[in-house]
């Protein structure tokens, strides 16, 4: 009587594995009567929400964690073969001309993430004071309409002093919002507040060595698949947006670890 039971009780559990229904069945069945999860939904709906959003956080952790996968490759790939940016003669150097690690920093003076790449940059400076240099180059949106004319001051400024470039440079990005509401007006208030001979200026912002300058750095950023601002390169390895200090510094000391 006991082996019959068990017998039976197998033959069930058997037919019920045959029978269930296969994926394909399902996914034909619900684009046959969409109603069917319609009335599951309306059964119990705060289940439902449950589940998409556990489902949602879970494609989310896995997007999160091939994309950390990929990053990592891809800067190990960096490392061991440098993105080269041509530093051409007479260009703004923040920092000492000798340090060890050189940012090359690719800007648009009107983006909201290049004012915060700005501040950390100021903090990387701050925490390597000799061991740091910035090399400001500029990557002016289309959709930025002062961002243009902005990095055409910075470099006519730095045609008469490179240190009044660079206080222009904070000036700017330390008090964007104006230069939002005040436009063009603001930059020349800039560039008397740093001391700028405006004679001059007014005739070097036409000047075609700024056009070329600006022109060559686009065509390199372009040339490195910088399409948004900031965008940075330290000693050839590439940071695609406003990343925090912890970010810059991982890198930075495995250069300089490298380096001993």
């Amino acid at each position: 009587m006991k082996a019959l039971k068990l017998a039976t009780i197998s033959a069930l559990a058997l037919s019920l594995v045959n029978c269930a229904p296969s994926a394909k069945q399902l996914k034909e069945a619900v684009e046959k009567d969409p109603s069917i999860v319609f009335a599951a939904i309306e059964k119990d709906p705060e289940q439902f929400i449950e589940v998409v959003n556990k489902a949602a956080q879970g494609a989310q952790k896995k997007a999160q964690e091939k994309a950390m996968a990929e990053e990592g490759k891809k800067r190990d790939e960096e490392f061991a073969s440098p993105l080269k940016a041509e530093i051409q003669e007479g260009r703004v150097v923040f920092g000492p001309k000798d340090a060890k690690v050189t940012i090359v920093e690719y800007t648009d003076f009107e983006c909201p993430y290049c004012a915060k790449g700005h501040a950390t940059v100021d903090e990387v400076m701050k925490a390597y004071p000799k061991d740091v240099r910035v090399v400001l180059k500029h990557l002016p949106l289309d959709f930025h309409p002062l961002a243009m004319p902005a990095a055409r001051y910075f470099e006519a400024i730095a045609m008469q002093d490179h240190a009044k470039a660079e206080k222009f440079y904070n000036i700017v990005f330390e008090n964007q919002g104006e230069l939002r509401t005040k436009k063009e007006a603001f930059l020349k208030d800039s560039a008397k507040k740093v001391g700028a001979d405006m004679k001059r200026l007014e005739t070097d912002l036409k000047s075609e060595k700024i056009t070329k300058i600006i022109d060559a750095d686009m065509e390199e950023a372009k040339k490195f698949n910088f399409s948004g601002t900031p965008g940075f390169l330290i000693n050839g390895v590439s940071l695609r947006g406003a990343y925090p200090f912890s970010e810059f510094k991982d890198i930075i000391d495995r250069h300089l670890k490298a380096g001993k």
